[in-house]
């Protein structure tokens, strides 16, 4: 059984929630395993397009043909569709735009989202997944009360892929239900995405386009909810939120050439995190949540505080876990990456562990 906790603003201080990968490798020449952006600069191809757009900036920004670009991939009309700076902004306008009396975020995931909620006044609930049930959600833990869920899919930074069935069961009417998305496309084939349905009340999916493509500096994401939402949303944007650089990059990211590399893109990453795991599962004292299908494997070690420390001065980065609710200070997140950069990290991590003390 999981284990529902409401919480207020006392749990909220004992986790850093704006604490992110990226404070990781702001300092040091550091490979970096602690972001879960893809490590090497956007394609050629989708650079020129960006640099392209450059000769329109003295023009305000047109996100029409982007927005329908969007509405196009996901088979779904331009009133369904919201262009953001990112999913952060979204998380931030569904904390200020929606009505709601009782939110509720389901943990260990992206901790954005709550720190969204809290600075717009809310008391947060959490219901908070265990690593003996796999980290899987179980719908019934969900408070009946709760008009407003957010869950991650799949979730950062356990790495588990929810079926979709099983989070559509967590709708119902007066409910607004808030899947984030932004790994869904590193998965082959997207079985259990939920973008494009219609027909489960109070959805509302969130999509990042600054993951696969590396465009984490460009700011560029999504949200497909239903007409009245996207409205409310919108109200609550100021004007020209995006860059015309990123609506470039959102048009030229949802058509059927960059869909089918996004889809080799994801092939290479479930290969690369096989053998990633593969590689720790000879570590007795490492731990890796197995049914990892994301771009990132979460571990779970004695001491991880003091690995993570000699990783750095091994020259690697990695994530601490300790700032995501549900975890604590053994868990660490890694980054998948190509073999080369793997066999490195392994053997780091090797000589990190007897540094240690195994």
């Amino acid at each position: 059984m999981h284990t529902p906790t409401d919480t207020g603003a006392g749990a909220a201080a004992a986790h850093d929630l704006r604490h992110h990968g990226d404070a990781e490798v702001r300092e040091g020449d550091l490979t970096d395993l602690a972001v879960n952006v893809r490590a090497d600069a956007p394609p050629a191809w989708l650079k020129a397009r960006i640099a392209a757009s450059l000769d329109s900036l003295a023009a305000y920004p047109d996100g029409r043909a982007a927005r329908a670009a969007v509405a196009e991939r996901h088979g779904l009309p331009v009133e369904r569709v919201l262009l953001t700076a990112g999913a952060a902004e979204a998380f931030v306008l569904l904390a200020r735009a929606l009505a709601v009396r009782r939110p509720v975020v389901v943990h260990p995931q992206f901790t954005e989202p709550e720190a969204a909620l809290r600075d717009a006044g809310h008391e947060v609930g959490r219901v908070l997944l265990r690593e003996e049930d796999g980290f899987r959600l179980a719908p019934v833990d969900v408070p009946e009360d709760a008009d407003l869920v957010m869950i991650g899919n799949p979730t950062n930074p356990t790495s588990v892929l929810h079926p979709a069935d099983t989070v559509a069961r967590l709708a119902r009417p007066g409910r607004t239900l808030v899947v984030d998305e932004a790994f869904m496309d590193a998965v082959p084939g997207e079985p259990e995405a939920l973008a494009g349905r219609t027909d489960v009340p109070g959805l509302v999916v969130l999509r990042s386009l600054t993951k696969t493509w590396g465009l984490a500096g460009l700011r560029i994401g999504y949200v497909l909810a239903d007409p009245e939402t996207i409205s409310a949303l919108e109200r609550a944007q100021p004007l020209w939120p995006v860059s015309t650089p990123a609506l470039t990059a959102a048009e030229a990211c949802v058509g059927p050439a960059a869909l089918a590399e996004a889809t080799r893109a994801a092939r290479r990453v479930a290969a690369d995190r096989a053998h990633l795991l593969a590689g720790l599962a000879e570590f007795d004292e490492v731990v890796a949540v197995e049914a990892a299908e994301g771009p990132f494997v979460l571990v779970r070690m004695e001491r991880a505080d003091e690995v993570r420390e000699r990783l750095r001065s091994l020259g690697f980065a990695v994530r601490r876990g300790d700032t995501f609710p549900g975890l604590g200070p053994q868990w660490l997140r890694l980054a998948v990456r190509d073999r080369s950069t793997t066999g490195r990290f392994l053997q780091a991590l090797d000589q990190a562990l007897t540094l240690v003390g195994r």
